[in-house]
């Protein structure tokens, strides 16, 4: 009897709540590993889909791999023996550990990029510090100062204005946190490539987009044409497609760059982080695409054929609902479906707190600014603006 896939997934936030979606539309099964039976995840699944533990205990992550056709993840903060009990109960994971090493560890990234020659800012390991001065002084102080591990939407990265911030801001850390300093780079805007890669190689590319970020966090992204620049999106592509081979990165990945441009107008991109998962800078694919990076992943895991990554309308924006002075979003949903009846809405049912990412709204048209000004409006009134 035909049994359908099951990916198993740790984490069970709003990237699991999402390919929950897209898992029951393929016909298969999507198990996560959920903190609580309140994540976002957990809300939308069956209870016996749902694992609540911790991936560092082994007998629930054996209750997620029994049976699983594939284990992957929503972040990348997975211990390794995960991999370890993974290979013992003969369950492949995607992406592999020696790929999303570098996803993890900003320091190993950063010595992989370089070793291949792909461009990123000038940067030292934070233990260096004869080296920083000499960064700050080569290129000039503001620095930025990352944990090589954790840190995530702005957290555990500093602007340190000369050599003794940077001093005070290390001594802060808990003792043994690895870190490193980087050029800022005096960006012109900034940039994402999306793409997926399945075990035997194949690999789709979205369109890329252009991001805008807000304390750290992705505020707003837009996927739009650009006849005009078709040179830089070129090489972004080009970029991401060798990260991917190099690394062998297996599912969904996102590569951030950093578009620098002379007075002349040429253009200079910068690689600034990595992402092996999908990604908010893909979440425009679920209403302005063919195939969705939710859908993509499970497809890109499982080893199948991959969806075309052809956009369905000319432009699509992305704004993402960053905390609410409302008790829940969900108040203003009836307001935003009456004044925007084009915007899709995405709520992930989190607890509200400042800041955090409580969901997101798409809309599709025609005009990139008006579309940009239409889904930042949406994403305004959810958050009680």
């Amino acid at each position: 009897m035909y049994q359908p896939p099951v990916v198993a997934c740790i984490g069970a936030g709003q990237l699991a709540r999402m390919m929950a979606t897209a898992a029951g539309e393929l016909g298969m099964a999507l198990r996560v590993m959920a903190n609580s039976a309140d994540d976002p995840a957990a809300l939308v699944l069956p209870e016996t889909q749902v694992i609540v533990g911790s991936p560092a205990d082994t007998a629930a992550l054996s209750r997620l791999l029994a049976g699983a056709s594939v284990l992957t993840f929503e972040h990348e903060l997975i211990p390794d023996t995960v991999f370890d009990q993974a290979a013992a109960a003969g369950v492949a994971v995607h992406p592999r550990r020696e790929a999303l090493v570098y996803a993890k560890d900003k320091l190993a990234m950063r010595r992989r990029l370089g070793e291949l020659g792909l461009p990123m800012p000038a940067w030292v390991e934070g233990d260096d510090i004869d080296g920083v001065a000499q960064l700050g002084k080569h290129c000039g102080w503001p620095l930025v100062a990352k944990v090589t591990h954790g840190g995530y939407d702005g957290r555990g990265v500093e602007f340190v204005t000369n050599l003794f911030d940077y001093q005070e801001w290390r001594e802060r850390l808990d003792s043994g946190t690895q870190c490193l300093v980087e050029q800022r780079v005096p960006f012109t805007r900034e940039l994402a490539v999306l793409g997926a890669r399945r075990p035997s190689g194949e690999m789709r590319i979205w369109p890329v987009v252009q991001t805008w970020q807000e304390s750290g966090q992705c505020a707003a992204v837009l996927q739009a044409p650009h006849e005009t620049e078709t040179k830089v999106f070129a090489q972004a592509e080009a970029i991401a497609r060798r990260v991917a081979a190099e690394l062998d990165v297996t599912g969904v990945f996102a590569v951030e760059l950093f578009e620098v441009q002379s007075p002349s107008g040429k253009s200079q991109l910068y690689i600034n982080e990595l992402a092996m998962r999908p990604h908010n800078s893909g979440h425009w694919t679920q209403d302005g695409c063919v195939t969705s990076q939710f859908e993509q992943h499970l497809r890109a895991v499982l080893d199948l054929p991959l969806g075309v990554t052809t956009p369905t309308a000319p432009v699509t924006a992305m704004a993402n609902v960053l905390g609410s002075a409302l008790e829940d979003p969900g108040q203003a949903a009836a307001t935003v479906m009456d004044r925007y009846p084009n915007v899709k809405i995405h709520l992930y049912r989190k607890g509200n707190r400042p800041g955090r990412k409580l969901g997101h709204v798409n809309v599709c048209g025609l005009s990139p600014e008006a579309l940009l000004a239409e889904a930042r409006a949406a994403a305004d009134l959810l958050m009680g603006k």
